[in-house]
């Protein structure tokens, strides 16, 4: 522990109290590695401001001492950009106690919640009021509304919603020399200047700490439907995405899913089951919503799947038909992570490519990682209508202790020339953090790399936001 890190303990446990820092390495232990176990760091103290105004103390006195500080939610992240440095020199700043909802207005159509609530709580706050909040992901018992702004989350509602820059109305947030900027009121038009709230989206804390978001709602649902179709090939899942988009503007989640990612779930998720009859190549997941309670959705989507039946763009398919039963279709969707971490080693790629382009990138692709590397199985899954796959790379029988520093490294860059040279982004939606931080200074453009740089020193002379993530 330097000493700067012991004089800014000290002040904090006074201003704080005992609730305010953690220093007992048990305690500690379980925040400092990363959500897939591949990164590991270590810090001496934990701190756990309960107000933006804690908040603002701990950053001053953080710039007072020069110690650089790494700020942390549900730590649900998949590119370790809320894991401390491995040398200690950092301090996490957790936002977890920040975990009220401020206030939620069904006429206002506006949530604002603090840094730390979590999005499932934040879903049943909304739902309470008649309205939703339009953005969902496996980790929603979890992750928190800070760490989704912080990187820009997106989820499986991004093709008829956006990512979170696109549903939040309002920042608030702490900035590198203890300042509160607050732009929390939601204003439609404001024109004064740079965006401060779409600069600190997406920034992955290294610009200042989100304390608190306003957030857009929507009316709740009156109905949804969920339906899981078996298909030959991703070429035909855009093509029936295409054909579902002409005749209905209801759909709101399509999921491409790969047969041995179905599987992999099938043989590690407890009480899942396939919801088809044999085999298909590929799945999509298809879900439709209407906020009019006159209309029938479910009968709506039977009939258009009955018509891409008819017209051999998809193989089969079933509708849901009990939310118990949708349920179980998405349970199948979202444990696919899971499920690969429980067989063994898996690199997660987590890419976008245009959309046009996603079929013949992810069967060229997976193609060619295979043949380069023989023995890996490469596949991806996820979100085909807005262009963002995750292509996983999982070790086979290359597994070893040390595969993700050495033929991992190799297969990642691999993937990511590919990636390049279709004109995608090696990013979609987890962030930079460290895991892709050397990739992204090989791989950017000059400009880019020049404007990230530039931007940090200006808002961040000292380094001290979240250092060694994002910026090159």
């Amino acid at each position: 522990m330097t000493e700067g890190q012991a004089r800014l303990i000290a002040e904090a446990e006074r201003r704080l109290g005992p609730k305010g820092v953690v220093t007992d390495p048990k305690e500690i232990e379980p925040w400092t590695t990363d959500w897939r176990g591949r990164v590991h760091g270590s810090t001496p103290a934990i701190l756990a401001p309960s107000s933006t105004e804690e908040v603002a103390e701990i950053v001053r006195l953080a710039a007072e001492h020069r110690v650089p500080l790494v700020p942390q939610g549900g730590n649900t992240g998949m590119a370790a950009g809320a894991t401390p440095p491995a040398d200690g020199s950092a301090l996490l700043l957790s936002m977890r106690r920040m975990n009220r909802i401020r206030s939620i207005s069904a006429d206002d159509r506006l949530a604002v919640a603090e840094a730390g609530v979590v999005l499932a709580m934040l879903h049943e706050a909304a739902h309470e009021i008649g309205m939703r909040f339009p953005l969902t992901l496996g980790a929603r018992g979890s992750c928190t509304i800070g760490g989704l702004a912080s990187t820009n989350a997106g989820g499986t509602q991004v093709l008829k919603f956006g990512t979170m820059r696109s549903l939040v109305a309002g920042i608030e947030a702490v900035l590198p020399d203890g300042s509160v900027y607050d732009g929390l009121s939601g204003l439609k038009k404001d024109n004064r200047g740079y965006s401060l709230d779409q600069l600190l989206i997406g920034a992955e804390g290294t610009l200042g700490v989100i304390s608190a978001v306003a957030l857009r709602l929507l009316p709740a649902i009156a109905g949804r439907a969920v339906a899981w179709a078996g298909i030959e090939s991703p070429a035909r899942a855009l093509h029936l995405l295409r054909f579902l988009e002409a005749r209905t503007s209801s759909i709101e989640g399509f999921e491409l899913v790969p047969e041995d990612s179905l599987r992999l779930v099938l043989t590690h998720i407890p009480n899942t089951r396939a919801p088809l009859s044999g085999e298909h190549k590929w799945h999509v997941l298809v879900e439709a919503t209407t906020a009019d309670f006159s209309h029938d959705i479910g009968s709506e989507l039977e009939r258009l799947l009955g018509e891409a039946l008819q017209d051999a763009i998809i193989d089969d398919a079933v509708i849901a038909a009990s939310e118990a039963q949708a349920r179980a279709f998405w349970k199948l969707r979202d444990s696919i992570s899971e499920a690969e971490r429980t067989e063994g080693q898996t690199l997660a790629h987590d890419i976008s490519v245009s959309v046009a382009d996603m079929p013949r990138f992810l069967v060229e692709a997976s193609a060619d990682v295979e043949r380069r590397f023989p023995g890996v199985a490469a596949s991806g899954f996820g979100h085909l209508g807005d262009g963002n796959i995750h292509f996983h790379v999982r070790a086979g029988n290359h597994a070893a202790p040390d595969w993700y520093e050495r033929e991992g490294a190799e297969i990642t860059r691999f993937v990511d020339d590919l990636v390049t040279a279709a004109g995608g982004s090696i990013s979609a939606e987890h962030g930079i953090g460290q895991l892709k931080r050397a990739e992204l200074a090989r791989l950017a453009s000059p400009a880019r790399v020049h404007a990230l740089r530039a931007i940090k020193h200006a808002l961040d002379p000292l380094g001290i936001m979240n250092p060694g993530k994002l910026v090159p």
